[in-house]
């Protein structure tokens, strides 16, 4: 895609999102009053960060179907381990999300299996485990410490979640744009092959990228574990999804080599934004949608934007 069309998808997710807030704004009572803020951005948290992960994976050409599944498992390790202090509940969560990263990494870069397939049988597998470790049930944190404080409590007016996500795009933001890893990042995803050729550590820059997904979706874990007061083993079923559109809608190509860690965002906020509004516009009694129709208009949104980029990519193709 040349980057005149680059820059103005990114530019379109953002103002698609600063019109969304405005009409939100105009519209709703209590739209962006302070408590409907600050729960939107919690509660967005998790689909930020593993729409994160899921963004470096994609800009190397690959794909990741298991954070999702990872975040629950992540959840469940989480609230398992929180029984021993709140430390040993974070190191739980991650280190299971880190754990089906480095599955992912490795199936991929060292048996040479396609990302697509390698993380489909991780996504099964994640399930499976989640729903074993959990007992086909919710598993309940502990509550004689400050595990909960992650998901519950404030810092500096704003949610912990909200912190976190703000640190994690912000060193996602230092990678790509300032660090030569991210320059590794593009070139494997403008031509594995050819990135072999100039010499770059191709492997071991794939390793970190799904190592770096399953640690954002061990986080979102943990998030969801300590928000919830509960381990949820089928939580995290179609969050693959959410985070494959925010990628997209950001103008991150599904090819890889293009990418961008701020439209990512704004592209997560865009989404739920989508929801907040139809959640405002149903306590109107204008439409009456349940959440049902999240999925139906997620798939709707991401076709609509994977067409519009097969448009810009043809354009380029048949420029002169």
């Amino acid at each position: 895609m040349p980057r005149s069309n680059l820059a103005l998808a990114r530019l379109g997710v953002v103002l698609a999102l600063l019109a969304l807030i405005l009409f939100g704004a105009l519209r709703y009572d209590g739209f962006v009053g302070l408590f409907n803020i600050l729960s939107f951005l919690k509660f967005n948290s998790m689909f930020a960060l593993v729409a994160l992960g899921m963004a470096f994976v994609i800009m190397t050409g690959g794909i990741d179907l298991s954070v999702g599944a990872a975040a629950a498992l992540a959840s469940v390790a989480a609230a398992i381990c929180s029984t021993y202090g709140s430390a040993a509940g974070i190191l739980g969560g991650l280190s299971a999300g880190l754990a089906v990263g480095l599955i992912n990494g490795v199936v991929i870069t060292g048996l040479r299996i396609q990302p697509f397939i390698a993380t489909l049988a991780t996504m099964l597998a994640a399930n499976g485990s989640a729903l074993l470790l959990a007992g086909n049930q919710s598993v309940s944190i502990a509550t004689d410490n400050n595990f909960m404080a992650i998901g519950l409590n404030n810092f500096l007016g704003l949610p912990i979640p909200v912190w976190i996500v703000v640190f994690a795009y912000f060193g996602g933001w230092l990678t790509l744009e300032r660090l030569p890893v991210g320059r590794r990042i593009l070139a494997i995803g403008d031509g594995e092959a050819t990135a072999k050729l100039m010499g770059l550590h191709v492997e071991r820059t794939l390793l970190g990228v799904y190592l770096f997904s399953g640690l954002m979706a061990g986080t979102a874990g943990v998030i969801l574990a300590s928000s919830s007061f509960a381990g949820q083993p089928t939580e995290g079923i179609g969050w693959e999804l959410i985070a494959i559109a925010s990628v997209v809608v950001g103008g991150t190509l599904l090819t890889g080599g293009v990418g961008s860690v701020g439209a990512t965002l704004a592209g997560a906020l865009l989404l739920g934004l989508v929801f907040t509004v139809i959640n405002f516009e149903n306590g109107k009694g204008w439409i009456s949608l349940s959440s049902s129709w999240q999925p139906v208009i997620r798939g709707l949104f991401l076709l609509a934007v994977v067409v519009l980029q097969a448009k810009l990519a043809g354009t380029r193709r048949n420029s002169p």
